[in-house]
């Protein structure tokens, strides 16, 4: 994201000026958005899509969109959540899918499960911040899903004292650890030092990690204690439907693990490519198709229809059926997703994110403290991690010209923690956990948005610590 992105210009000049009569309408018909989706999901029972559409409408027609432009925006977010995450789920389901039916997933959780079961908690925050280093949050859960399902299920424990924990680690490294695209265009907007921010950000995300994973997920496993449900468990299970094929051996722990880790490396690759390889040349163009995560899971779940399918006594036919029947359980995952994506677009094409940045910028308070207000004001208000840091470091980029290169990294992380703030019902991450884990919306609240919570808290303390010290 370059530094004059249209949409760090636009929050940078709005910064100066003072709330507008528009402004005050959209925070008002963005705060009764909410309170309407809340009532129509939790008080009147309606399904999510439905009450995320009406939601999505609401917002539009009340911050004063275009008549002709409502139904665009909504339909503009859906398609750009769908576009993108909604195939992304569909080939991890396809991979977790063929996971659980060769066996696969059983090897990894055998050995997840070797030794104190104590320590699985902690094995599991591990495996996602591992996983997490080159992968967005949807990548990483959707293939994280069927491994902490079936650990949930064969310890036979609280789904979040394992669940937590992973979804920790994938969230901590999307928001404090380049090559993820937020701090990378908290980067490029501030000018930091991309090297400085990654050591700073790994000092950061370890502690923050170890708080909102393991530690709190022993408080949510008290405050939800669900077992393994939803549709996460309806991918990884289903292979025990009577009549289907099963497989007449398992491959080794080597073969599923050298599976799952290939678009993990395929990523990584393309991630060193963009830090260290010149744009247009035939070798950055390469890695940076093989590196998309669309092509590098395609080529994942290619690679499972060997390893864990006619390489475990699968025919082609038996594969097909496997594979369609994958898409089955998250067809609802999908909608809800890309409603959640329809109603955050509503929300920032009305102007929500801009008020909100007019209001933090009068706050008068120090630049690390100010960077993570914006970040949060805006997360709550449109639900979406990358504007909030876009727009963040766009309003602070001013104030931030004579800062050392030090602490330059440490607003860019400042902004990072402030844009994980208690992810709620206008965020798209929400409701896919939400129905992954098979939870209810207050379920999802006391244990993804508080641990979403106490990750931007806990980075907060430590960013000011670190800007104390340096």
């Amino acid at each position: 994201m370059p530094a004059s992105s249209p949409l760090a210009a636009a929050a940078s000049a709005a910064a100066s000026s003072v709330l507008t009569s528009h402004d005050e309408r959209v925070l008002v018909v963005a705060a009764l958005g909410i309170a309407l989706l809340v009532l129509l999901i939790v008080g009147l029972r309606l399904h999510a899509f439905l009450a995320l559409t009406i939601g999505a409408l609401f917002v539009g027609l009340g911050s004063g969109l275009p008549l002709e432009k409502v139904t665009a925006s909504y339909e503009n977010g859906v398609g750009g959540v769908l576009g993108y995450v909604g195939v992304l789920i569909a080939l991890g389901a396809m991979l977790g899918k063929l996971l659980a039916d060769s066996g696969g997933a059983d090897r990894v959780v055998d050995a997840l499960l070797r030794g104190s079961r104590a320590s699985l908690p902690w094995k599991m925050a591990l495996v996602a911040a591992v996983i997490g280093v080159p992968m967005f949050f949807e990548i990483g859960l959707v293939l994280l899903v069927p491994v902490v399902m079936l650990a949930v299920h064969r310890s036979e424990g609280p789904a979040m004292r394992l669940g937590i924990p992973a979804l920790a680690g994938l969230s901590v490294l999307h928001g404090f650890v380049p090559p993820h695209p937020g701090p990378l265009a908290a980067i490029a907007i501030l000018h930091a030092d991309l090297g400085v921010t990654l050591a700073l950000g790994l000092v950061v995300a370890v502690p923050s990690v170890i708080v909102a994973g393991p530690l709190f997920g022993a408080l949510a496993a008290r405050l939800v204690p669900i077992g393994a449900q939803g549709a996460g468990l309806a991918v990884t299970q289903g292979g025990a439907a009577p009549g289907e094929a099963r497989a007449s051996r398992q491959p080794s722990l080597g073969t599923t693990l050298a599976t799952l880790v290939a678009p993990i490396v395929l990523m990584l690759a393309k991630a060193g490519a963009d830090l260290w390889l010149a744009k247009g040349t035939p070798a950055r163009g390469a890695l940076d198709l093989v590196g998309d995560p669309v092509f590098a899971l395609l080529i994942a779940v290619l690679l499972a229809m060997v390893t864990f399918g006619t390489a475990v006594g699968f025919g082609l036919k038996e594969l097909s059926a496997k594979l369609g029947a994958s898409l089955a359980p998250i067809v609802g995952v999908m909608l809800i997703v890309g409603a959640g994506g329809g109603f955050k677009q509503a929300l920032v094409d009305g102007g929500t994110g801009l008020a909100i940045a007019k209001l933090a910028q009068a706050a008068g308070v120090s630049t690390l403290l100010l960077g993570w207000i914006v970040a949060v004001l805006i997360r709550l208000a449109t639900g979406s991690a990358t504007v909030a840091i876009v727009t963040a470091a766009g309003i602070v980029a001013p104030l931030a010209a004579g800062l050392a290169p030090t602490h330059l990294s440490l607003l860019v992380l400042a902004i990072g923690a402030g844009s994980l703030f208690f992810s709620h019902v206008n965020d798209a991450g929400f409701w896919l956990v939400k129905e992954y884990f098979g939870m209810t919306v207050g379920e999802t609240i006391k244990t993804w948005s508080l641990m979403e919570t106490v990750i931007s808290v806990v980075g907060l303390v430590l960013v000011l610590a670190l800007a104390a010290a340096v």
